[in-house]
């Protein structure tokens, strides 16, 4: 593997991680970027019915499950496999000792 390839991996790796702690989390202290865009009539209907936290919680939802299905989709294409990453977390570990 060439160093651009692996800065590409190692890059890839961090952002997976990054999805991967978010997701997991259930605090509220992650970065806020606005705007967003959404239908209106859905955020109109969402806060008649739920109010502001419900529309707040539903295009939170909607932002977690994209972004497993995008972080998916990375995985793949940087990675491929679970063994792939596997071995290649071996290469980062090894450099870092080095």
């Amino acid at each position: 593997m060439d160093e651009e390839e692996y800065k590409n991996k190692y890059m890839n790796l961090r952002i997976l991680k990054s999805a991967q702690d978010y997701l997991k989390s259930e605090d509220d202290s992650s970065t806020s970027v606005y705007p967003i865009k959404v239908p209106d009539d859905l955020l109109l209907q969402v806060l008649k019915l739920q109010g502001a936290k419900g529309a707040d919680d539903l295009i939170h939802h909607i932002f977690k499950m994209g972004l497993t299905l995008w972080s998916e989709r990375l995985f793949n294409d940087a990675f491929g496999s679970p063994a792939a990453l596997s071995s290649f977390i071996d290469i980062v570990k090894r450099r870092n000792k080095e």
